[in-house]
């Protein structure tokens, strides 16, 4: 892996040399997870505030999932990054479609990440919230009945009552976040927040990331771009109803390998923010 921006010394040295490589290969190699999270730390700015992240691959031409998943678009270093951004994260917020589709299973802790978490006041392991309507979900999963961290269920008042007291039976914390049946995406990601979990991460799926967009209240955006072409009719990382004004987000880093692009765009904060 390669750092292409911000550029540093290091970088400019190396696109200096011939083809960038010296006679042991590409001069970064596999960056251990010490760097990684080093590189994706959340910013100083947002200690003890609420930032929430997202973590998304498309392809080149737009495509958020291949064949209904985003691991056929994936590759081993976009994998280092998405557990370097879950060991930094306090909760993962993910919809309830996405939990269906890609097998949800509870954050597991990491040998690799333990000082760090447990320097940040941090638990073993992040907490998983799903964001639900309807609640249809299998409270009978393991995301429910065994995950290191109780698993949150964000909802509306109005959700149904039997489900409510079948997630509330299975172990998970319920939080209203909503006057009816949908969740408004503020009120998800301050009730999560007033429970001491300000770091926050998405991981989609793409009409819950659109809510995100919609409300502005992402902070960050860690893109994948993948060297891949799928044609089709798949999901962009972010669906739902377009932004009357684009909103502008500004290039924190760039990292290359195997012709992924890693990017990372954060949303500018006023100083009044």
């Amino acid at each position: 892996m390669r750092r292409l921006f911000p550029v540093t010394y290091e970088t400019a040295d190396h696109a200096g040399r011939e083809g960038g490589e010296g006679p042991e290969g590409p001069p970064d190699g596999e960056w251990s997870l010490d760097r990684l999270a080093e590189a994706y730390a959340y910013p100083a700015e947002a200690a003890g505030e609420v930032w929430l992240r997202a973590n998304m691959v498309a392809t080149l031409d737009g495509a958020a999932q291949h064949d209904g998943r985003s691991h056929p678009i994936s590759c081993p270093a976009d994998m280092r990054v998405f557990g370097t951004l879950r060991g930094l994260a306090d909760v993962v917020v993910v919809g309830a479609q996405t939990v269906r589709q890609e097998g949800y299973r509870p954050a597991r802790a990491r040998e690799a990440f333990a000082a760090l978490r447990k320097a940040a006041g941090q638990g073993p392991a992040p907490a998983i919230a799903v964001i639900s309507a309807g609640l249809d979900l299998d409270f009978g999963l393991p995301l429910f009945t065994e995950p290191l961290t109780p698993t949150y269920v964000l909802t509306g008042a109005g959700a149904p009552a039997d489900r409510v007291a079948a997630a509330r039976a299975a172990g998970a914390e319920v939080l209203i976040a909503g006057d009816g049946t949908a969740v408004e995406p503020g009120r998800a990601v301050r009730a999560l927040a007033e429970r001491g979990l300000t770091r926050q991460l998405t991981e989609g799926g793409p009409r819950m990331l659109g809510q995100f967009v919609a409300a502005h209240v992402l902070d960050e955006l860690c893109l994948t771009l993948s060297p891949l072409l799928t044609a089709g009719s798949a999901q962009r990382i972010a669906g739902g109803p377009e932004l009357a004004v684009p909103e502008r987000f500004e290039l924190a880093s760039l990292l290359e390998e195997d012709g992924f692009l890693f990017t990372r765009y954060r949303r500018p904060r006023h100083p009044a923010e």
